[in-house]
């Protein structure tokens, strides 16, 4: 199961950096091309989106998590955000079981 994020450009260079396939969004047109994009290609199993990129398509992302099997949708906190929960909990919760 292939991991793809959709975030701003340093998230997504993270990403690269552990092997991890993106794009960077700044408009809601491009964060909706790249949500539309990615649910259409079977290899891709957790799309990990950061709340900003999801706000811009909130209703499309919403609607595809009570709809939709896979791939699964993990929204991250946008960088410099606190979170109390780091990405491996946020991942285990959304698919059920510990990686």
């Amino acid at each position: 199961m292939e991991y793809y994020v959709i975030a701003d450009e340093d998230v997504t260079l993270g990403f690269s950096l552990v092997g991890i396939q993106g794009v960077a969004v700044h408009t809601p047109e491009e964060a909706q091309a790249a949500f539309d994009k990615v649910t259409q290609m079977k290899q891709f199993g957790i799309i990990i989106i950061t709340e900003k990129a999801a706000s811009f398509i909130r209703e499309k992302v919403d609607r595809y998590l009570f709809t939709e099997n896979l791939p699964l949708v993990v929204e991250i906190p946008n960088p410099g955000e606190k979170s109390s929960r780091d990405l491996r909990s946020l991942v285990n919760e959304a698919i059920g079981v510990s990686i």
